[in-house]
């Protein structure tokens, strides 16, 4: 553990009285007994440490080389069916309508359906593809053709078996409201590259929000400073980002400047860290309203690019939230966040999955091709999943399947990750996950190596203990890394 990570990112040293007072009194001797206690190397980047506790949002150093330097997370909310996109199981063709082993129910417990309910086979057709063979459904033309650059996790297992819990799970660590998201912590280890936009945004689409709401992208007991910032799909990407009629750029300047000195006196007499958080806020958005307006125009895009991502100008879709993570990250924000709700196929099964695989496939292709071609896949990761699976048994009738923790399927492209790759295997049903299990902390855990961080390393204390993304769990999964 070491100061960096542990004392001061994000932190005024204020605020951590007795640190304070050893550091700082006794004419160094304090210090000298931390640094001691705290290890020989738990304050080897004096700079760097002075760096952060100045700027909350500065670039920094993870604790070893990471291969990844941003991320872009294509959260699919409700929970994609992994037995209708990447798991093909034969056998549960050939068992559909039948019921399900006792033994395989037994003391299982399904979000909605009774667990001895029929078994549902796959609705729609698979095929290999590219050099590594990887079986891809026929609602996923586009992604096949990209699967030599991409890696298939099919044996991800989850604690949480409702939309709520299980997109805080797959964003917090935790199924709890209250932790730093995963954006959040990715922040909060690196800091931010762009001096004019958040570090961290997030942009929805789809039908509505996720289920589990700003909760999946906050800051928990983080400073508020690393939490993402939502953006709209369409006008101002940030609701009051214009001024109002009668303000003009020189008192909205004069403003920020004697509001800006008022905090610091505030901040000088009490060392809270939210304070330092607003002043910052009012400087980004002030640098935002020339940024921001020009990021989010897609019109500077070239008509062969929109063609690739099936982006069109003036109508907001998943396609231009795709284009726009791209050019986000080309302006140095560490990490994008979509969200396209609902994957939640408890019936019409076959026709909305049809519909949700039509507005994200190219796009997610796409954004894959395109990170590639510009020089940008090796150094950025890409991640794709929602927050479980859905049941081998089946639901209203003959089409919708329940959620289902015991297996599902997330793919990731780029940032260290081996291309090519299939990892893991469900049972002949796709029911239970059976080989190299891969839970969400290991999966948080290998992201975070993959970012340069060991994750039990990665902490913030908050009421008398150590907290993480990974929780006490977790570990790197060495097959994922290339």
């Amino acid at each position: 553990m070491n100061c960096q990570t542990y004392l001061y990112r994000g932190q005024d040293p204020r605020m951590l009285a007795r640190r304070w007072f050893l550091r700082d009194c006794g004419v160094g001797l304090g210090a000298m007994a931390l640094a001691q206690l705290l290890g020989t190397d738990a304050c080897a980047a004096p700079a760097a440490v002075a760096s952060a506790a100045n700027d909350p949002l500065a670039p920094r150093a993870p604790h070893h080389p990471g291969k990844a330097k941003r991320v872009i997370f294509l959260f699919m909310a409700g929970a994609p069916s992994h037995l209708e996109l990447f798991d093909y199981k034969p056998q549960l063709a050939k068992f559909d309508g039948t019921l399900p082993p006792a033994d395989l129910i037994k003391e299982y417990r399904a979000a909605f359906i009774n667990p001895s309910s029929k078994l549902l086979g796959p609705k729609y057709a698979f095929a290999k593809h590219g050099r590594c063979g990887a079986e891809i459904s026929e609602l996923l033309p586009q992604l096949a053709e990209v699967v030599d650059d991409i890696t298939i996790v099919r044996s991800c297992v989850t604690d949480a078996f409702n939309h709520a819990p299980g997109q805080i799970l797959m964003n917090t660590g935790s199924q709890q409201f209250g932790r730093p998201s995963f954006g959040a912590w990715t922040l909060y280890g690196l800091g931010s590259e762009s001096q004019n936009l958040p570090g961290f945004i997030v942009i929805n689409s789809g039908k509505k929000g996720p289920s589990g709401g700003n909760s999946n992208w906050g800051s928990g007991f983080l400073p508020t400073v690393y939490q993402g910032v939502a953006f709209r799909s369409g006008g101002d990407p940030v609701l009051y980002l214009s001024n109002p009629p009668g303000v003009d750029s020189q008192l909205q300047r004069e403003s920020l400047d004697t509001i800006a000195q008022l905090n610091r006196m505030r901040l000088d007499v009490v060392g809270d860290p939210e304070i330092a958080t607003r002043t910052s806020a009012f400087e980004l958005a002030y640098r935002m309203q020339t940024a921001a307006p020009e990021l989010v125009d897609l019109s500077r895009e070239s008509a062969e690019t929109l063609a690739l991502y099936g982006a069109e100008l003036g109508k907001p879709s998943f396609a231009n939230n795709c284009l726009l993570a791209r050019r986000l990250i080309e302006s140095g924000v560490r990490f994008v966040q979509l969200f396209h709700e609902s994957w939640d196929q408890h019936g019409n099964l076959k026709q909305d999955l049809k519909k949700n695989c039509q507005d994200t496939d190219r796009a997610s292709a796409a954004l894959v091709k395109d990170l590639k071609r510009r020089g940008l896949l090796d150094d950025t990761l890409v991640i794709w999943g929602g927050e479980f699976g859905r049941t081998p048994m089946a639901q209203d009738g003959d089409n919708g399947r329940d959620h289902h923790p015991n297996a599902f399927t997330m793919w990731m492209a780029g940032g260290g990750l081996k291309p090519g790759l299939t990892l893991g295997s469900t049972d002949e049903l796709g029911f239970n996950a059976v080989e190299d299990v891969v839970h969400v902390h290991d999966l948080h855990a290998t992201l975070l190596h993959l970012l340069g961080f060991d994750h039990t390393k990665l902490t913030h204390r908050f009421q008398g203990r150590d907290f993480r993304l990974t929780d006490v769990h977790g570990r790197v999964v060495e097959k994922l890394l290339a």
